[in-house]
């Protein structure tokens, strides 16, 4: 992991990922304009054009170079061809592209930023999984989709787990337990009690990590930042902590 700055803005990188075939990020919430809680999609541009401007210039693209979805915390997967002319990609929380100059992103603050790189068929993908895209299997089937669709081999990729919450934070209730219960073998590695009726601290890192596993990518090709967002009160939005109208960070990946 590495922390490094541009355009006024704070901005953090992942260690095995660094390529020059490749650029990555995950943006904080240090040094936006505005009101400061930097928003990349809505119901109306306003919400957005200017923070997604703001981030362009942070790598010297232009905004329609940004590609993102809007996100519905289901299992939906996109892949993306071309520069699309909508500002963003309907109900959809992954995205997977083959094709350079491209920047695929996701927005979070909690979620489980998660970015895969096949650097022998130049295949990128963006990933948001909450605890229902978690439980929806996201991950793993981001993976199979582009196994199929471009012949990828999960040996070859390299996945990095980015900012997001934390188990000792994210208590969760029964909804959640037995839906975590019901598609996880390790759900004991996952679900920590903490001593309250019918709750339970849920680690998104580990299992997300598992989804990771589970598709044939070696556990010495992820890396996970163990950055808690929820903690990270100066860097990072925290939709728990702060409430849903709180900013979002952005996490993306281009081919060069």
């Amino acid at each position: 992991m590495q922390q490094f700055r541009t355009n006024n803005k704070l901005f953090y990188k992942f260690d095995h990922l660094k390529s020059d075939k490749f650029l990555h990020f995950t943006t904080t919430k240090v040094g936006w304009g505005g009101d400061g809680k930097s928003r990349f999609t809505g119901d109306s541009d306003d919400i957005f054009q200017e923070y997604r401007r703001e981030l362009a210039t942070s790598f010297l693209l232009s905004p329609n170079q940004l590609i993102f979805p809007r996100q519905t915390h289901k299992d939906h997967i996109a892949v993306v061809t071309e520069l699309v002319n909508e500002a963003e990609i309907p109900d959809t929380d992954a995205l997977i592209t083959n094709i350079p100059g491209l920047c695929i992103c996701v927005q979070t603050a909690d979620c489980v930023p998660i970015l895969i790189c096949d650097p022998v068929k130049k295949v990128v993908a963006v990933i948001h999984a909450g605890w229902r895209g978690t439980v929806s299997l996201i991950t793993a089937k981001t993976i199979e989709k582009m196994v199929d669709e471009f012949a990828c081999n999960p040996a070859d990729m390299l996945a990095g787990i980015g900012p997001s919450i934390s188990r000792p934070n994210y208590e969760v209730s029964t909804e959640v337990i037995d839906a975590v219960k019901a598609n996880f073998k390790n759900y004991q590695d996952l679900l920590y009690p903490n001593g309250n009726a019918g709750k339970a601290d849920l680690d998104l890192w580990k299992a997300n990590q598992t989804l990771l596993e589970s598709t044939g990518i070696p556990s010495s090709q992820i890396e996970i930042m163990g950055l808690c967002s929820f903690d990270g009160k100066d860097k990072f939005y925290s939709a728990r902590r702060d409430g849903a109208t709180t900013g979002r960070m952005a996490t993306g990946i281009m081919i060069l």
